[in-house]
């Protein structure tokens, strides 16, 4: 293009073919003609730009956006759009066309001054306020852009008309250099930021000279080229940016990575230095800086803090600060994790009031200790202590008196804990002493006796709480078992308690006796699994006239063709629970002998069974719905009154109609008032008692246990009745009822002797308490005598 086509550019009066009259476009573009290069020029760096928007517009979709971000690529795709056409503009020959392009390069050019302020806000770091100089500016560039549509005839002087923009166009600029010098007057300007500074500076200058030389090819250049130092400082800055974008992605990612891999160390490892450690390397190489260095401090109640810090904290980017807060919190958790597990862990083997291990950890330590002295051919051995007195230290001085009696007694066993002790609290007030390389069983003794006396000096009194000890050893040539070591320590302390010697070695014959016990206790498991535990009824009968009126359930196991009395069986089935089972399946074939022998029937309650939380559950199944006043529980005077739950649960029998006999009563502790106040109907005489009918403290005994039931007006039997004469003297001092071999054994199927229910009566014997007694005092005024097979204290009556 020649001097001619830019003069007709460039002339004010020029007129554009159908574009009808002149108008302020004319005047005010500052676009011209062009060496060709320049518009080259123009293309390049426009396609140069629009890769950076590309790459900014990657960067703004992704998980870094930011307000820069938006705004970068805000100002960069302005500064394309207007490379680009000022471009099309020099190479474009059409007349309506340039002037469109014209039109729409002045619009650029406002657009890129209005997106200017706000860039400026946030690359400065919030400068002055923003609304009013957009407000400010916009209405400027409007006013310009309303010109462009004035034809210019209607404007006197069109030289006049052109300073009016160019006067708009610089108080524009003017507003917009003002906001960009106050907003990055307050910032901290990199190299990066004062090279964009120094082209912005650079672009505005050429921009003004263009304006100011139209009509020159120099000016026509300059007006075209201007944007292209603001451009290339902009997208060197976006460059830089998008670079910097990538490394933080990429660190972020390393972030992830070191942080998965310290969470997952946090699973598997239980040392919080260790995790310490690693998290701090993991720091120093995430963020290249040595100087990170790391701290875990406790605080209370097992809480912890860490810390990660570099030597200069300052210069930390946030995502950085965020990373290290993250692998510091895990560390924290997991040292707490880990004093939390150790705490449950030292919480299950470890007993919670004297702090010593417990029956769990001194399982454990006796397996390992067995374990390494079969290797060694070493001995071990057990020392089994028991508290004596400790349920009287509770009930007068009350718990707390208790507690710190296991403490003090822990605190003296401590004492001899060293290399081959060990010391444990099993239970309530048992404790062991766990020896490996264990002496003879006479030094054994001698520490069982040391032991004691020290207990003595130091925690018990004159006449306060004793320990008891039993001392069992393994031998190299023994089966390691851990559990026969202490079932035997157990046996040789109950031992020593039966005999009253205050320790005891386990020896062959406890050994052989325990043994015997362990048969017993599988052979009764079989029995009861078999249900060979029979009922035997035992009648109990009128004094006067031998009628039978009720019948006792007695257990007996039934041993291939012998039977097996419950005296060598009993306190096993105590012992292990079994018998609850064994007292259910009473409860049964007392219900099935109450429909057979048409008589009330008597089953005894252990106190194992009372303990059960379903006792009254059970009770009524077994009975299955039978008349409970033809039921009587039996239970003995001590249970009644060591057993905290047997009178709510006697008290509710007895609500529904069953009777409540006090077995063995003169052997416990009943007094007067207490006795008042238990739900108790029959009282059952001790055969202790009866055995001494034949002195005068027997006969004063029973009268005074007679006297005490009419005052209560209780029912009386005697048990253990074996003679004639014992049976003569029990009707003399009064006594209604009577049981024993000499009126009746107990049988599977027992004939009985008594009233029979009358043939119109389909209903079972309704014989109340009451009733009895009057029958009773009337047998009195007709007594029967008795028809005895032989005579003597052999005798037995017959039953018919």
């Amino acid at each position: 293009m020649g001097a001619d086509a830019a003069s007709a550019l460039t002339s004010p009066v020029t007129r554009m073919p159908l574009m009808g009259p002149t108008t302020w476009a004319d005047t005010g573009h500052m676009l011209g003609d062009v060496p060709l290069w320049a518009t080259v020029l123009q293309f390049l760096t426009a396609g140069l730009v629009g890769g950076f928007c590309v790459l900014q517009w990657v960067w703004w979709r992704g998980a870094l956006r930011s307000e820069a971000s938006t705004w970068s690529l805000a100002l960069s795709v302005t500064m394309g759009a207007l490379l680009l056409v000022g471009g099309l503009h020099g190479v474009s020959e059409s007349p309506a066309a340039r002037e469109l392009l014209a039109f729409g390069h002045a619009q650029l050019l406002g657009a890129l001054l209005l997106v200017a302020l706000p860039a400026a806000h946030v690359f400065g770091g919030r400068g002055p306020r923003l609304r009013p100089w957009v407000v400010a500016v916009g209405a400027v560039l409007v006013a310009r852009a309303l010109l462009w549509f004035l034809p210019a005839d209607r404007v006197p002087g069109l030289s006049g008309g052109r300073a009016g923009a160019v006067a708009l166009l610089f108080v524009a600029l003017a507003v917009v250099v003002g906001y960009v010098v106050a907003a990055l007057g307050r910032a901290h300007l990199t190299r990066l930021g004062w090279m964009v500074v120094t082209a912005g500076s650079t672009s505005s200058a050429m921009l003004v000279a263009g304006v100011l030389l139209p009509g020159r090819p120099v000016g026509a250049l300059l007006a075209s080229l201007w944007p292209l130092p603001l451009a290339l400082g902009l997208e060197s800055l976006a460059f830089v940016r998008v670079r910097r974008a990538q490394r933080t992605a990429q660190r972020r990612e390393l972030m992830r990575d070191a942080l998965a891999a310290v969470t997952n160390s946090a699973w598997f490892h239980r040392d919080a230095d260790a995790l310490l450690l690693q998290a701090r390397d993991a720091a120093r190489r995430v963020l290249d800086d040595p100087s990170v260095e790391a701290s875990l401090r406790p605080l209370q109640r097992d809480r912890f803090v860490a810390d990660l810090f570099p030597d200069a904290p300052e210069r930390l980017a946030a995502h950085d600060r965020t990373f290290l807060v993250d692998l510091a919190l895990v560390v924290s958790t997991a040292a707490e994790r880990y004093a939390l597990g150790d705490r449950l862990e030292r919480a299950a083997v470890t007993d919670p009031l004297t702090r010593l291990p417990n029956r769990r950890a001194a399982d454990t330590h006796l397996v390992e200790v067995l374990e390494r002295a079969a290797v060694e051919r070493t001995r071990v051995a057990v020392v089994y202590c028991d508290i004596d007195g400790f349920k009287d230290v509770n009930d007068r001085a009350g718990h707390a008196a208790g507690d710190e009696l296991l403490r003090r007694t822990a605190d003296l066993l401590r004492g001899w804990v060293d290399d081959d002790t060990y010391v444990a609290r099993l239970a309530g007030d048992e404790f062991a002493v766990v020896v490996s390389r264990a002496p003879d069983d006479d030094a054994l003794g001698g520490l069982a006796h040391r032991l004691r006396t020290e207990f003595a000096a130091h925690v018990g009194t004159s006449n306060g709480p004793r320990l008891t000890c039993g001392v069992a050893a393994w031998d190299p040539t023994d089966v390691v078992d851990a559990d026969a070591l202490l079932r035997h320590a157990d046996a040789a302390m109950l031992e020593a308690k039966r005999t009253s010697s205050g320790h005891r070695v386990f020896d062959p014959t406890m050994r052989a006796r325990a043994d015997d016990r362990r048969r017993v206790r599988t052979a009764l498991e079989r029995a009861v699994a078999e249900d060979r535990i029979t009922a035997y009824f035992q009648p109990i009968v009128d004094t006067r006239t031998l009628e039978v009126v009720g019948l006792e359930a007695l257990a007996r196991w039934q041993e291939g063709d012998a039977v097996v009395l419950p005296e060598h069986w009993i306190e096993i089935a105590e012992e292990t629970g079994l018998i609850v089972p064994i007292g259910r399946s009473m409860a049964r074939q007392s219900r099935r002998a109450l429909d057979r022998h048409q008589m009330p029937v008597a089953v005894n309650l252990s106190a194992r069974e009372l303990h059960e939380p379903d006792v009254l559950e059970r009770l009524d199944e077994a009975w299955a719905g039978g008349p409970w006043e033809h039921l009587t529980v039996e239970i003995t005077e001590s249970t009644m009154l060591r057993t905290t739950t047997a009178v709510p649960v006697l008290s509710e029998l007895r609500a529904r109609g069953a009777r409540i006999a006090l077995d063995d009563f003169g052997t416990g502790y009943s007094s007067l008032a207490r006795l008042a106040r238990l739900p108790v109907d029959v009282l059952k005489i001790d055969r202790s008692f009866v055995r001494e009918l034949r002195t005068p403290r027997g006969v004063g005994a029973v009268r005074a246990i007679v006297a005490l039931a009419e005052h209560h007006g209780l029912d009386v039997v005697a048990e253990g009745v074996e003679s004639a004469g014992d049976l003569q003297v029990l009707v003399e001092l009064g006594v209604p009822r009577a049981q024993g071999n000499f009126v009746g054994r107990p049988a599977a199927g027992l004939p009985v002797r008594g009233a029979r229910p009358q043939p119109r009566s389909t209903e079972p014997l309704r014989t109340t308490g009451e009733q009895r007694r009057v029958e009773a005092r009337g047998a009195r005024t007709v007594p029967r005598p008795l028809r005895v097979v032989h005579g003597g204290d052999d005798a037995t009556p017959e039953h018919l």
